[in-house]
């Protein structure tokens, strides 16, 4: 979900534009699908060649779709992008695309037997809207029971997946998508707990790039005192 403007609105611009346009975005994206590709088919490969009882946990905005339309749509109106009503309406109505690499990673994980559950901070109210969509762009396994949508905690969410399925790869965009540990942390502990998680990113936890949203939208810029240099005669 989109997050409010930060207090450089220029700087959001640039951000959106990056996220938007950029093709470094595409490759970055690109890199999280191959990446995730590996790690899938090396999972099978030790469950026995079978995903018989594995799941891949992914969320939806900014990991499967580009929301980068009403992220500028919101910067170019004026408006809040945290404007509930806005967001429910680009879930009923958005049209968005799915980012590089999605369409051909869940085809795979489905071929191979493997379970996907889609769990996602979009509301609940529109959870049939946001089946019809990830139907639409032909993703598999769309099924009300694995669209888990706002309301409990990600963390509880993934603890109902674990509690029948054992989670092979979890794939998101901000860092409480993977532990609930990270949810409303301060940015400081965030980067803490980065470090004590560092063994788990690339593995079996895939981070896309989102420049346009974050709690560290609001840090301070730190730049560099430069030395004083004489002035030449």
């Amino acid at each position: 979900m989109t997050d409010r403007p930060d207090r450089h609105p220029h700087e959001h611009a640039v951000a959106i534009r990056y996220q938007q346009s950029s093709a470094e975005v595409r490759a970055l994206q690109r890199q999280c699908y191959a990446l995730a590709t590996l790690r899938l088919n090396a999972a099978v490969d030790a469950n026995g060649g079978s995903g018989q009882g594995l799941a891949v946990v992914s969320d939806i905005d900014e990991t499967i779709i580009d929301n980068s339309a009403i992220m500028a749509h919101a910067m170019t109106s004026g408006g809040h992008q945290n404007n509930a009503d806005t967001w429910k309406l680009w879930e009923r109505e958005g049209q968005p695309h799915p980012i590089p690499g999605a369409a051909d990673f869940f085809a795979l994980a489905d071929r191979l037997g493997v379970t996907i559950f889609y769990v996602s901070d979009r509301f609940e109210e529109n959870k049939l809207a946001t089946v019809a969509m990830l139907s639409r762009l032909g993703l598999p396994q769309v099924r009300a029971e694995q669209v888990l949508l706002f309301g409990p905690p990600k963390a509880e969410r993934r603890a109902f997946v674990q509690s029948a399925h054992r989670i092979i790869l979890q794939l998101g965009d901000t860092l409480h998508d993977f532990d609930g540990a990270f949810a409303g942390a301060a940015l400081e502990d965030q980067h803490k707990l980065t470090e004590e998680h560092a063994d788990r990113f690339g593995e079996d936890w895939i981070v896309f790039p989102n420049a346009a949203h974050g709690t560290w939208m609001e840090a301070e810029i730190r730049p560099w005192t430069a030395p004083v240099v004489p002035a030449a005669d």
